[in-house]
């Protein structure tokens, strides 16, 4: 063919040249030939093609495939690429010259035709197909095309190359499956390449190889699990109709199991004999002459043998110690499965006729130890023997003990009675009065509980205990005392009734049976409300205190504010559920100070008074509170309101037209919230003298007076009359008022008067410290104005006289004279100069000055006088006035600042008093004055804020007059300079120092 295509080529060639031969202008030809390869085309190859023009140099090709110029085409040669999928012709190729001199252009004359010859096909054979799992299988691939070919294997996709391995071996022209599996199952194809043209074939059609699985062996085990000594056959069989041979494995796949006495091999099954033991894992595999020839080995079977239920021997009655003379009843019992017929064994002996799954038997004489097994029809048709189970026999009657769980019980209380015995099972009978009586009850728990008792429950309590049938009896217990008494009522105290503002008040709650541990709840009073806790006779509700539950027997209650004033109550309990005593009586907590929501006032305004008088209490209503009632405590505890035998009842006010002692008690207002007003001490006398004191707190400062008052006051209206403070006498007076003018804490106490006509009640006289003054308010700066004023004038020129003239006489003895030289006195103490001779001058003393000792002096207070002073002591009374003043260093540290208000005013007591000597009486005058002196302020300096004092202490002592024709008034005043001792404590008041003392004597104008 390919010698056909040249000569064709060549004649087409002549022809068109002998066709212009003669025109000598005729154009050059164009033409084309296949330079490489010179043979039959394939598809996949390049053809070079080149384009020859006679004459001429200089020529531009221009290429045309099918008549369509080929633009990117214009060298001499091109190389054209066949398609891997072309096959006949590809195409019609021409070429042309372009130049630029003449002539310009060629003309085609050749024309080449590119044919493309197919490549050669490749066959795939496999055997067998399909093939089982492990079977060899044989792939093999052949060319048509005679030429040697070397082969490429292809799987399921063209990159899928089969490579040479273990179970794949390629040989010339045929692949191995060594042993087929699963994964090798696919689509399957080859190829063929050599050297020469063509280098490869067409792949062939690809060849699916299926592999299938070998048939399944089954293998099964009846029965399984299995008992101990039972047979077990193994079957095994393939799901193919063929006939099939068996193997048989056990533990291991290469351990092949062979005819033996414990194994029977028969066909498709396989026999043990007497299984003991777990066995296994065992296999099974089919095998035959044709294909396939051996099935799968089959799953593996473990035999499983289980053990044979166990026969436990259980004691149903009675549990515990076994006692002589007791039946006791055995059972026998096997886990799982039922139907068995039970056999017994005692000390290793079967019994006859004892099949049923419980015996009994008596004691002592059918003691020893007992064993059961079981038996059956079914699998399994034995049971293990029980382990043997004695029967231990106790050789004395058990006795019961009897407990109370509480000592002392009260009515309404509850008690529980325990009866214990050393083993379980038991009956309890419990007995009261009598052991050998019947019992009282019976319970199958050891305990028996007395709700709710009562005294008659009281007495004395046996038990004992009994099981089994005939009933087996323990000894009696020892008999429990059982003592009821009355509900406990608790007795509550307070520390103090009668409390300031601000102080704390303590409870107490006392209950009689103190062993036991008792739990406190305390409470306040409050008018009758109902569905709250109330005193049984409903005079009041009860409020829970917070935190009113304590283990404690005492509750401390810190008030803010005023005292709360008010009734309490406390009530104890015990144990769970809680049993509650009684509540106790209460008990009130009063204040004298007026309350802010209402005041109670007395007429008569005193706290004594006598029978047969009239009374009047008022409550002063201060807020909106309504339903007020006045109250009363009597010292019996008796409580009460104002009744209508009180003869009057008016809005407020309550009168008492007749008093009688009954009357006695506190009184005060109580409204239906529950608020409280002070309350007052009424005293009602039947006696013949009272003392009339304030009834309501006085403040530290104010002036008080004190009366005593006779019932027959008219007779006899001043009576000499002693005050008593505390029980002790402090003061008599003939006008029957004792006044204190400057009322302080320490004036606070019990207060009675006593004359001729008797002895009043004491009366208790409460002092309140006086509130702190506000700097802004004028009075108390006028006050501090005036009085500091006035002392401090009189005090100014006493102490410069007396400083002059002791430095100007320091070390010396002197005879100071004011007046004209006088009889000479001695310098003795002032009542031995009250006593000296009557002609001489009273004016006249001598002074020395050393150190310590005092200081006498005469000084003369007018220049006028001279005559009527001398004539004094011989015509009339005398007026002498002795002055003692003492001078001590101040010490440096600090004093403890008194309790006055912040003005820090200058505060000035003073006493007077007569006395009567022989020949007249005499004025008594002591005076204290404070002088205060400014401190060094490590702050900013408030206003109105007065330094610390300096005290001068000015105290007159009495006098005794010589013996005179006329009475003579003497005064002593004695004046103290101190500054603030180390310690700080409190100085007492008109207590002067002994150092330092000057005392003058001083004629009054």
């Amino acid at each position: 063919m390919e010698s056909t295509l040249i000569c064709v080529l060549l004649l087409l060639n002549t022809y068109i040249n002998s066709g212009h031969s003669e025109d000598d202008d005729a154009l050059p030809t164009a033409s084309v030939k296949i330079v490489n390869p010179q043979s039959l085309l394939y598809p996949g190859e390049t053809v070079t093609l080149q384009c020859d023009i006679s004459d001429y140099t200089d020529w531009t090709y221009r290429w045309f495939r099918d008549n369509h110029h080929l633009p990117s085409q214009t060298s001499k040669a091109i190389d054209i690429t066949i398609p891997i999928t072309q096959t006949g012709q590809a195409g019609q190729y021409r070429c042309e010259g372009l130049r630029t001199d003449r002539p310009q252009r060629s003309q085609p004359i050749v024309v080449v035709t590119i044919s493309v010859t197919a490549l050669p096909n490749s066959t795939l054979t496999v055997k067998p197909n399909p093939a089982f799992t492990g079977e060899k299988v044989t792939l093999k691939c052949s060319v048509t095309y005679d030429s040697s070919w070397n082969y490429q294997w292809y799987k399921d996709w063209n990159f899928n190359v089969v490579p040479q391995s273990v179970s794949h071996t390629i040989t010339g022209d045929t692949l191995t499956i060594s042993r087929a599996a699963e994964s090798d199952q696919g689509q399957y194809w080859c190829e063929g390449n050599r050297v020469s043209r063509p280098t490869s074939s067409q792949p062939g059609d690809p060849v699916t190889l299926t592999v299938e699985g070998l048939p399944k062996a089954t293998l099964t085990v009846e029965p399984n699990p299995v008992f101990p000594g039972e047979t077990v056959t193994l079957t095994c069989s393939v799901e193919s109709d063929s006939i099939w041979s068996y193997k048989w494995y056990k533990d291991r796949n290469d351990n092949v199991v062979s005819q033996s006495g414990r194994h029977t091999i028969t066909g498709d099954t396989l026999t043990i004999n007497g299984a003991t033991v777990n066995e296994g894992p065992y296999w099974c595999q089919g095998e035959r002459d044709s294909r396939p020839t051996s099935s799968s080995i089959s799953d593996p079977v473990t035999i499983t043998v289980n053990a044979l239920p166990t026969a436990l021997v259980k004691i149903v009655t009675p549990q515990g110690l076994l006692y002589p003379g007791e039946t006791v009843t055995l059972r026998c019992d096997i886990s799982d499965y039922t139907d068995w017929t039970y056999r017994w064994f005692r000390n290793n002996e079967e019994p006859p006729i004892q099949t049923r799954k419980t015996i009994t038997i008596s004691l002592p004489d059918q003691a020893g130890q007992y064993r059961c097994a079981g038996k059956r029809r079914d699998r399994p048709q034995k049971s293990c023997r029980s382990s043997a189970l004695p029967i231990i026999i106790t050789d004395y009657q058990p006795k019961t003990t009897l407990t109370s769980d509480k000592e002392n019980i009260f009515t309404g209380d509850r008690v529980t009675l325990s009866c214990t015995v050393e083993s379980p099972g038991w009956k309890f009978y419990w007995y009261r009065h009598r052991p050998d009586s019947t019992p009282v009850t019976t319970t199958s728990g050891y305990s028996y509980t007395l709700s709710w008792v009562s005294v008659s429950d009281g007495g004395q309590y046996w038990c004992r205990a009994g099981r089994g049938d005939p009933v087996y009896y323990t000894l009696y217990s020892d008999p429990v005392q059982i003592n009821i008494t009355d509900q406990p009522q608790p007795v509550l105290s307070i520390s103090s009734q009668w409390l300031n503002p601000g102080d704390s008040v303590t409870l107490s709650c006392e209950v009689d049976k103190t062993s036991i541990v008792w739990r406190f709840s305390w409470y306040r009073t409050v008018p009758y409300r109902a569905g709250l806790p109330s005193l049984s006779d409903k005079s009041y509700s009860l409020q829970p205190l917070s935190d009113n539950v304590t283990s404690e027997d005492s509750y401390t209650q810190i008030p803010a504010g005023p005292t709360p004033t008010g009734g309490y109550v406390c009530r104890a309990g015990r144990g769970d559920p809680v049993y509650d005593t009684f509540y106790s009586e209460p008990q009130f907590l009063w204040s004298g100070d007026l309350q802010p929501s209402a005041s109670l006032t007395v007429n008569p305004n005193t706290t004594q008074h006598f029978t047969s008088k009239s009374l009047s209490l008022i409550c002063e209503l201060k807020g909106n509170s309504t339903g007020w009632r006045l109250k009363r405590h009597t010292e019996t505890a008796r409580r009460s309101e104002c009744p209508s035998t009180w003869r009057s009842i008016t809005e407020s006010t309550c009168t008492i037209t007749s008093l009688t002692t009954w009357h006695s008690g506190v009184f005060w207002c109580e409204s239906g919230s529950g608020e409280n007003s002070n309350a007052v001490n009424i005293t009602v006398n039947d006696g013949d003298v009272i003392l009339e004191s304030p009834v309501h707190p006085v403040t530290e400062g104010d002036s008080v007076t004190l009366t005593c008052t006779f019932r027959h006051q008219g007779t006899n209206p001043k009576l000499k009359t002693d005050f008593y403070k505390d029980g002790t006498l402090i003061k008599n007076e003939t006008t029957g008022e004792m006044t204190i003018p400057i009322v302080s804490k320490s004036d606070e106490g019990f207060y009675k008067c006593k004359s001729d006509e008797g002895e009043s009640p004491e009366s208790w006289v409460t002092v309140r410290v006086s509130p702190v003054v506000s700097p802004g308010s004028s009075t108390s700066v006028l006050v501090l104005v005036v009085v500091g004023l006035l002392v401090a004038g009189v005090l100014l020129v006493i102490l410069l006289v007396l400083l002059v003239r002791y430095q100007n006489r320091k070390g010396s003895c002197f005879n100071r004279i004011f007046w004209p030289p006088q009889p000479q006195r001695t310098n003795q103490d002032p009542q031995q100069d009250q006593g000296s001779t009557q002609g001489q001058a009273p004016d006249t003393v001598y002074t020395c000055l050393h150190g310590d000792t005092n200081i006498y002096d005469t000084i003369n207070s007018s220049d006028n006088n001279d005559n009527d002073v001398a004539g004094a002591s011989a015509a009339g009374p005398s007026h002498v006035t002795y002055a003692q003043i003492q001078l001590k260093k101040l010490d440096k540290k600090k004093k403890e600042k008194r309790n006055y208000p912040k003005e820090n005013p200058v505060y000035s007591e003073v006493k007077t008093g007569k006395a009567t000597a022989a020949a007249g009486r005499f004025d008594v005058t002591y005076a204290e004055v404070d002088l205060q002196k400014r401190a060094k302020a490590k702050k900013k300096r408030e206003t109105a804020t007065p330094p610390e004092p300096e005290s001068v202490y000015s105290l007159v002592k009495p006098y005794t007059a010589p013996a005179a024709a006329r009475p003579v008034d003497v005064t002593y005043a004695e004046v103290d300079l101190q500054k603030k001792n180390k310690a700080k404590k409190k100085r007492e008041r008109a207590t002067p120092p002994e150092a330092d003392s000057v005392y003058s004597r001083l004629k009054p104008r």
